[in-house]
Order: C-alpha cells, then sequence, then structure tokens
C-alpha cells in the first residue's frame, strides 16, 4: 500500500498524479515480455564484417614493435587498424564540454597505461576468424612500473600514469590539482568540540554487468553518411565523440539507439562506436564491434574506486560543529568521468546536514587501473555511504540515538550551507520520522515534534569568517564571483523566508553556532537600469544575472538547474 505524504510536499506537485500509484502500463512492456523488442545486436547487414582488438597483458609498459604479417595473411582478414590511423587518437568525453584535455588513445600507440588497452584492431569476415588473427599479432613490450594506489600514486617519486597529467592529479579550472571546499573554521571548531573523531572509509571499484555488453554496428549510406546501431546511454555523446574522434561533421552520422540492455552508466564512453564507424570507412561494409563477456567484466569502465577520510567534532548535545573530509577518486589510467565525479562529491557536502565549519578536499588520481566512468550516482553514492556510517559511530560516540541525532543536524529551511547557498524544500527531518515510525523505531516527543520547516534561518544562516589555507580569513560577507548575496534567490528557484530560530525540548537541540561576527544586513540586488533609447519599452522586471559557471554543465556544483 502506497501512502502520499501530500502534506509535506504541498510545494512540490498538487494532487493530480498522472502516473504515481496507477497501473500504467510501459509502452515497451509487451516487446519485452514477447522477445519481440528490438536491440541494437538485432540487426543483421548484409556483407557484415567483425572487429576485434588485441589487448595489452601489461598494466603498463613501453610498447616496442607490433608485428602484423601473419595477422594480415590469416583467412578472412580484410583490414587491421592501427593507432595511426585512427584521425584524432586522443579523446576524452567531457571535453565535448571544454572539461579536462584529451588523454585517452582509441588505439594505443607508444605506451599502454592498464592491463586490456586496445593496441590493434582487426577486422574480418566473421568473429572465429577475427579472434584467429588477432592470436596471431606480436607486440613486444618493455615492461614498466604500475601504481595502483590513490595514495601511493600521490607520493613523490611514483609512477607518473598518464603523459597529459604527469603529476597523477587532474587538473581543474587549469591550475588546480584538486577540488576545494572551506566554510568556517575546522581546526578551531576541533579545539572547541567535545569530542573528535577520525576515520578511513574504502569503496571498491564495481562493474555495472549489464546483460546486453557494450558494442555497435556501423554501415556505410548513401551521401558518404554512416548508419549506427548502438546501445550508448548518451547518444549525442556517442555520436559527437564519434565525430571528433574520426574528423567528421556530425551531420556525417546517423545514430540509432532505442532499448538498452542495461546501462547503469557504463554505456557513456563510446567504447565500440568510433572503431565500428572506421572500420566501416576503410571497407565500405558494415562493421560489428561487440564486446564479449569476459571484454565486459575486466576491460569495460566499471564506477571508480575511492576513499573518504572524515573527522568530526561534535558536542554532547549532538551538534556536529566541524567536519574535514579528505576524498581521493581512482579514476584509473585516463580521465573518462571520474573528474566530474570529484565535483559532485564536493556539491554534496557536508551531507544534508547543517555543520557551521566544513574543510574538503577531492582528489582525482590516476593509477594504472581500467579507467573508471559512471555508475549510478557517482561521486555522490560513495560519499554517502561514508557520511552516513561515521554519523552512526558519532551518535554511538555521544551516547545519542542514532535516528535522533541525524534529526538534530538535518538541514531546515532557510539554514545556509557550506556552498554558501540556502537551503530550501528540506525534508530530511521528515523522512527520519516516518523511517522510525515504518521501522517501529521508537523516537522521543521532542524527536517527533521537530520539522524542517521551523528552527532555520537566523544564526543558521550566517556565512562565517572562512579561514583560508594560507593562513588569511575570509569575512563573513565575502562570497565567490558570480554568486547572489545572502538571503536572495536565482530567478528559476523558489523564494523561501527562513524561518526565526525557535526553542525545542532537549534532547533535540538546534544547532546554534556562534556567529565571528554580526549578521550583516541583507543585500538587496538593484535592477539593471534601463537602456538609453529613443523609444523605450515598457519597464518590465529584469531577471537576476546567472553565476558566472551557472552554464548547463555541473549543475550540481552551483545550485542552478540544467538547462
Amino acid at each position: 500500500m502506497l501512502e502520499f505524504r501530500k502534506d509535506l510536499f504541498a510545494n512540490e506537485r498538487d494532487d493530480n498524479l498522472n502516473e504515481v500509484g496507477k497501473p500504467t502500463q510501459r509502452q515497451d512492456m509487451a516487446g519485452h515480455v514477447t522477445g519481440r523488442t528490438p536491440f541494437f545486436d538485432d540487426h543483421r547487414l548484409d556483407g557484415m564484417l567483425h572487429l576485434k582488438c588485441v589487448r595489452s597483458p601489461h598494466h603498463s609498459a613501453r610498447i616496442r614493435s607490433i608485428d602484423v604479417s601473419a595477422a594480415e595473411r590469416s583467412p578472412g582478414v580484410r583490414r587491421i587498424l592501427r593507432g595511426a590511423d585512427v584521425p584524432v587518437n586522443l579523446n576524452t568525453l567531457l571535453s565535448l564540454l571544454a572539461f579536462g584535455e584529451d588523454d585517452e588513445p582509441s588505439l594505443a600507440t607508444d605506451q599502454v597505461r592498464y592491463k586490456g588497452e586496445p593496441v590493434v584492431a582487426i577486422i574480418a569476415d566473421s568473429e572465429r576468424e577475427a579472434w584467429e588473427a588477432v592470436s596471431k599479432v606480436r607486440v613486444a613490450y618493455d615492461p614498466l612500473p604500475a601504481v595502483f594506489d590513490v595514495e601511493e600514486a600521490l607520493k613523490p617519486g611514483a609512477p607518473s600514469v598518464n603523459p597529459v597529467y604527469t603529476r597523477n592529479t587532474f587538473t581543474y579550472h587549469d591550475k588546480y590539482d584538486h577540488v576545494k571546499l572551506r566554510f568556517g573554521d575546522v581546526e578551531r571548531a576541533f579545539q572547541e568540540a567535545d569530542f573528535v573523531l577520525e576515520e578511513r572509509y574504502q569503496m571498491s571499484p564495481i562493474e555495472q554487468a549489464p546483460i546486453e555488453t557494450n558494442g555497435a554496428i556501423a554501415a556505410p549510406e548513401v551521401n558518404d553518411r554512416y548508419i549506427v546501431y548502438t546501445c550508448a546511454q548518451g547518444l549525442f555523446f556517442s555520436l559527437d565523440t564519434t565525430a571528433k574522434i574520426l574528423d567528421l561533421p556530425s551531420n556525417k552520422l546517423h545514430f540509432i539507439g532505442g532499448t538498452v540492455g542495461g546501462g547503469f552508466g557504463g554505456k557513456v564512453d563510446s567504447l565500440c562506436e568510433p572503431l565500428a564507424v572506421l572500420g566501416a570507412m576503410l571497407t565500405g561494409r558494415p562493421v560489428r564491434y561487440v564486446l564479449n563477456r569476459i571484454e565486459e567484466m575486466q576491460v569495460s569502465a566499471p564506477r571508480g574506486a575511492e576513499r573518504h577520510y572524515i573527522k568530526d567534532g561534535v558536542m554532547r548535545d549532538g551538534r556536529i560543529i566541524a567536519r574535514k573530509m579528505t576524498v581521493y577518486f581512482d579514476c584509473g589510467a585516463y580521465t573518462r568521468l571520474t573528474s566530474y565525479g570529484a565535483l559532485k562529491c564536493v556539491a554534496h557536502l557536508p551531507g544534508p546536514y547543517t555543520i557551521p565549519n566544513v574543510s574538503a578536499d577531492a582528489y582525482c588520481v590516476f593509477t594504472n587501473r581500467i579507467p573508471a566512468t559512471a555508475m549510478r550516482g557517482f561521486g555522490v553514492t560513495g560519499v554517502d555511504f561514508a557520511i552516513e556510517c561515521q554519523m552512526d559511530k558519532l551518535a554511538h560516540l555521544i551516547g545519542m540515538d542514532p535516528m535522533e541525532f541525524r534529526i538534530v543536524n538535518a538541514y531546515r529551511d532557510g539554514d545556509v550551507k557550506a556552498h554558501r547557498e540556502h537551503a530550501s524544500n528540506t525534508a530530511l527531518v521528515e523522512c527520519v520520522q516516518v523511517a522510525a515510525e515504518k521501522a517501529s523505531w521508537p523516537l522521543s516527543d521532542a524527536a517527533r515534534a521537530q520539522s524542517s520547516l521551523t528552527g532555520g534561518g537566523g544564526e543558521r544562516a550566517i556565512i562565517p569568517d572562512t579561514r583560508l589555507d594560507d593562513g588569511g580569513v575570509r569575512p563573513a560577507g565575502w562570497r565567490p564571483e558570480g554568486t547572489l548575496p545572502p538571503g536572495t534567490r536565482a530567478p528559476s528557484r523558489p523564494q523561501v523566508t527562513p524561518q526565526p530560530s525557535a526553542p525545542r525540548p532537549p534532547p533535540i537541540a538546534a544547532p546554534q553556532p556562534t556567529p565571528a561576527s554580526p549578521p550583516p544586513a541583507q543585500e538587496q540586488v538593484p535592477a539593471p537600469a534601463a537602456p538609453q533609447t529613443p523609444t523605450p519599452p515598457p519597464a518590465q522586471s529584469q531577471p537576476q544575472s546567472q553565476p558566472r559557471y551557472a552554464r548547463t554543465r555541473f549543475s550540481t556544483v552551483f545550485g542552478t538547474r540544467r538547462r
């Protein structure tokens, strides 16, 4: 029996639910249950060739020589592709968004940087003949030192993994080796805390394991165009990536997606489409490139490993007054999407909790592992695991109920976040209360009386003096360039009026940090002056200017909606 708490979320939706709670049949259900749903690999084209790759047996090695003479004479072989055959043999997905440098070759040329990296592609009449030719390619390697641990990769003298990011860390904004968040003064708060707890959390790489493996079929069309049947999750990402790697106008490519047989983030990297299209270009025939199950498990991109260090300062009444985090993301040998995951992680900190002093550093680190990519909330899932484990340990440390401990520290409407945005439409208090009710978990009367709509704002909305790494201090009124003043909202976001702080019965005392300076007067952003023209248009309200970085790309970081 579904229960709708419309009393808690009245501002989020009306009562006219079109689908939720109703037995609406999915439009693709009949095809799935009868086996008639078409997938990309159901296409069988006349004269179709098959592509398979020679892959590195080493985690790190210099390629001394490649001998394909025996493979060229192998039955059924139509074409052999080397790195020199790829028009633009360096790429990374996020470079399409002007974020990061191209660092990953489609086919390795001088060095391999993870076990399973493709070196040579064989195109043959059948899969069996392609695999037989793969076994005849002779590649001479000089093994090199490899590194597999993120902290080891950052030590002086560690092997340099990626030739573009030679210090083994991704570069943000062309100069920073990590993502940083500073709010308040955590070191001072640790000295004032009644208890300090520091823990380490580790998350291993996770393979998405879709039933349908990565793959694509490319075929020549008329007018020098190519049609591509693919299971890519991001069809236009894949089209643009292929056009870039092959140096083709995007209107020369016709991508057809459709049903994806399991993706979960693991089919956003365009592993197969560029080489399949290149094979079709060079042979004039359809080319099918599909990973087998071994390749899917061993060389397709997983969610990367993460390591989280969390240090918290907490008071006896349950208020967390400081949180310091250092996070390492293992992105493998090449960037893929991990650099974005680190941004998402820091945008989520310090979790859904009001903490007056926060410090965080997140590193995207290169190792000789398989390049990592997206998977189901990557960048947030791991840090949520770490934070919530830490919350349980903190509650037990001070002898407080874990549910009530979360209620004490939860965001209320009007609270200021560590990113200097104001919280609105918060609901963690109510979620905890409902979860406790469903689990028959006893809560005190004080805990059941709490609400996300009250107790926020006031002193909890003050931006504190912020201690910088160089010893300087950002005054309380400072804010990043292009962001809105405290107490104001972007036009597309709902206006929330902070509620005055209300006293609460013990032991559920709302955090009341002592401000380093008096609350600044709320600033008013004047509307831009109307342009001086001979016939001025009718006066209209002018929208606030958008934050400097609030384009379409990383909306979770800057609090703007994706456009």
